[in-house]
């Protein structure tokens, strides 16, 4: 199944100012995560993002954040989003079908709210490159247990090409220039 603009929404899973200095590869995924979110902005794909616990884990963090457009970024205490009061129907009211994560940490959050996605119907897809964990064998152990369980795993690259559709358009040649 292709990922596509108009039927998919983009999550930043917790990339949040006291865990990421703690997380392996936390520039590369916060890099490839910036991506994403200009590509879904200049796209017009919905974007989402949460933050685990504010008080403890603190705000996402400044360079993500700039990049989030306002309001879209909500709170919650369970690891999966969709557990938290609210997030279901926030989903919901976007219409999207197809769910792309980017996020921190691959084995716990993103996992869990890829998989509670999954289950609620929705195709689901989490890139790879975009997300991590503390460390790479936890990384590594999330993302076979999320191909396991049915949940796409893409790039940065795959999703952006997949939105795009085509080449020699507008957004083709300003998006090409991000990922280059």
């Amino acid at each position: 199944m292709l990922i596509r603009a108009d039927r998919s929404f983009l999550l930043v899973v917790d990339i949040q100012a006291k865990l990421a200095p703690h997380i392996d590869g936390a520039a590369a995924a916060i890099g490839q995560t910036m991506t994403i979110i200009k590509a879904a902005r200049r796209l017009g794909v919905p974007v989402l993002a949460c933050e685990e616990n504010p008080p403890g884990l603190g705000p996402t963090v400044p360079e993500v954040a700039d990049l989030l457009p306002e309001g879209v970024t909500h709170p919650k205490m369970h690891f999966a989003c969709l557990a938290n009061p609210g997030w279901p129907e926030r989903i919901a009211a976007l219409g999207r079908r197809q769910a792309v994560l980017c996020g921190m940490e691959t084995h716990v959050c993103v996992l869990q709210s890829a998989m509670s996605l999954k289950e609620a119907g929705y195709a689901t897809f989490v890139v790879a490159d975009a997300t991590s964990s503390r460390h790479a064998e936890s990384r590594h152990l999330g993302l076979e247990r999320l191909r396991a369980e049915g949940v796409g795993l893409v790039t940065t690259e795959m999703v952006v090409f997949e939105w795009l559709g085509q080449a020699g358009t507008d957004e083709f040649r300003e998006l090409l220039a991000l990922i280059k």
